[in-house]
């Protein structure tokens, strides 16, 4: 739902939010594959992360995936552990110090990469082989969002996340 600039939600949506910083990158070389990390990627406009099997040639709206540290310590704390690896949600981008959840509909920067929040990112049935019993409920709601590569380039880890529109 979408709100006038000018009326007071529209105002808070559109407020100023402090900047995040890239923690984690992670490449899904194939459906299944073992999760790669790395230092730094490829983002390729329209397409998504280069290497990626989430990779699209039709500008699909999950051509990226992000989830906040913030939640993957929500969700430990929900199974009762001490941390989570993000290769366990099979995200691409970890960000910190920023609520994803805040970006919707926005587009925001990595570095000199730009883009376009374009969905939740809702878990998947495999997050209670992946996290053991209560894995599915625990994702419920911190699972990150996906987005768009509007403006391609290269991410690196500690790379700023803020929003511009």
């Amino acid at each position: 739902m979408a709100f006038a600039p000018d009326s007071p939600l529209g105002k808070l949506l559109a407020a100023p939010m402090r900047p995040g910083r890239l923690g984690w990158i992670g490449l899904r070389p194939a459906r299944r594959a073992a999760v790669l990390t790395q230092e730094s990627a490829t983002l390729v406009a329209g397409q998504g992360i280069a290497g990626d099997h989430y990779a699209t040639t039709h500008d699909g709206p999950r051509q990226v995936t992000l989830v906040a540290a913030e939640d993957l310590a929500a969700i430990a704390a929900f199974l009762g552990c001490d941390a989570i690896a993000p290769e366990l949600l099979r995200r691409n981008l970890v960000a910190s110090g920023i609520n994803l959840t805040a970006l919707k509909d926005r587009r925001f920067r990595i570095g000199d990469v730009v883009l376009e929040a374009s969905g939740d990112c809702a878990p998947c049935s495999r997050m209670e082989q992946a996290l053991g019993p209560g894995g599915y409920n625990a994702v419920r709601g911190h699972g990150g969002i996906t987005a768009r590569v509007i403006a391609g380039g290269e991410v690196r880890l500690g790379d700023t996340v803020e929003r511009i529109s």
